[in-house]
């Protein structure tokens, strides 16, 4: 059967479902997609992440322990939710994206709406956040990552620190609103707000807007009509097991766990390094908002730059960066030095994600994007996870945050020097 028959065949029942011949405007339909994937970002991570500093102190309360004991709970979480990531990966690849996200945010709501049920002892508290770091990957990058790469290839990057701004705005957004939660009522009830909010918001506004590919509305990648030649950097890629025995897979693993422990250890602990310098508590929290305006300088503007510059380079010049931010921090105790620092590791942090989604796409293609993207993100992931850890015992064993910036500082040269070992895009935008 030849292709133009094919195409013919496709064409009849696309019609007949009414997919071709509907009147179409001017906007291209994935940037609602990447509305909806957005949306399904902001009521994620930043709830289990970002708010659990306001959520710190009343769990203390409840359970009458201690704040390593209850930032246990949090580890944990993180932990679960790294290892985790390559069963999200082949979930999707097996069962789809949209499928994926609309049971793992169904499971994360509900979790979060009869916390106060799943959270009666420490243990089970224990239990209660281990679950939520599994569940999050329904509603997490991966599967909303996968599903905003095959709609768009020119305009990959844009797309993908478009969908970051739903975790960036979050992360400033829901631990305040959390905290002022917990003020009025309590943290049990402020859990089951948020969970209400994730199936009232997330499910209708994925379940009505996304689908999986621009296929599914007759269209190709950045809003060509179907007929058209589909782009080739689209068509094909490589297998899990392939991607793994290439030094490309293994440099992006290496890199971005590399700065990914350097600058999550010094996300956390900013404030608190800022103070011991003799900066007051105010001063410190700007230097801690300044990184977090960074990371989202970094989601958008790295989506932007991605898609008009080669990554690998612009890799180089983000995570030297934040090598000279961390440097910094080491160095300098003036204010202004100190929110040089901040930006510069800020910014790092927010190009990872999309960087890490972006380079994936274009080294391996878009087969089993999936399931290679969910490993080197569980490695990203899992190593952010101890950063903090390394930095909290560095400074009880030395009394000083220096060792450990010194080992993040040679940490992130390392990884800018392995980022100027890539080649060229095996699977680059079509022109």
């Amino acid at each position: 059967m030849s292709d133009r028959t094919v195409h013919a065949d496709m064409t009849r029942q696309l019609k007949s479902q009414g997919v071709i011949g509907v009147p179409r405007t001017a906007f291209f339909y994935g940037w609602w997609v990447v509305a909806a994937a957005a949306v399904g970002l902001f009521w994620g991570v930043p709830i289990t992440v970002f708010s659990f500093s306001a959520f710190l102190k009343p769990l203390m309360q409840t359970f009458h322990a201690g704040r390593a004991a209850v930032s246990l709970a949090f580890t944990l979480q993180l932990v679960v939710s790294a290892l985790s990531s390559p069963l999200a990966g082949w979930l999707i690849g097996r069962y789809g994206a949209r499928k994926v996200i609309l049971c793992g945010t169904s499971l994360f709501g509900a979790m979060l709406l009869f916390n106060r049920v799943l959270s009666t002892t420490l243990l089970h508290l224990y239990f209660f956040y281990a679950v939520l770091g599994f569940t999050v990957h329904g509603m997490g990058p991966i599967p909303y990552g996968h599903v905003v790469s095959h709609w768009f290839d020119r305009r990959r990057g844009l797309a993908l620190g478009l969908m970051m701004i739903g975790i960036g705005s979050g992360a400033m957004i829901i631990p305040a609103f959390a905290h002022q939660l917990i003020a009025r009522y309590d943290w049990h009830a402020a859990y089951t707000i948020l969970g209400s909010m994730v199936l009232l918001i997330s499910i209708p506004v994925v379940a009505a807007i996304l689908k999986e590919k621009p296929q599914d509305l007759g269209l190709s990648p950045d809003g060509a009509q179907l007929g058209a030649v589909l782009p080739q950097a689209n068509l094909g890629g490589l297998s899990r097991s392939e991607a793994r025995r290439s030094q490309t897979f293994w440099i992006l693993v290496c890199a971005f766990s590399l700065v990914s422990v350097s600058v999550q250890g010094c996300l956390v602990h900013v404030t608190a390094m800022l103070t011991d310098r003799g900066m007051t508590a105010q001063t410190a929290a700007f230097g801690a908002s300044v990184m977090g305006a960074a990371v989202l300088i970094g989601r958008i503007g790295t989506g932007y730059l991605l898609d008009h510059f080669f990554a690998a380079r612009l890799a180089v010049l983000l995570f030297g960066g934040a090598a000279v931010g961390i440097g910094l921090l080491l160095m300098s105790a003036a204010p202004a030095g100190a929110f040089v620092a901040a930006f510069l590791v800020g910014l790092g942090l927010g190009a990872e994600v999309d960087m890490i989604a972006y380079l994936v796409s274009r080294y391996f293609g878009l087969r089993s994007f999936a399931e290679i993207y969910s490993v080197v993100f569980g490695a990203f992931a899992l190593a952010g996870a101890f950063g903090p850890l390394i930095m909290g015992a560095g400074f009880d064993r030395t009394g000083s945050y220096s060792a450990p910036l010194v080992g993040f500082l040679l940490a992130t040269v390392v990884a800018t020097a392995l980022m100027t070992r890539l080649g060229p895009y095996r699977y680059g935008a079509s022109k």
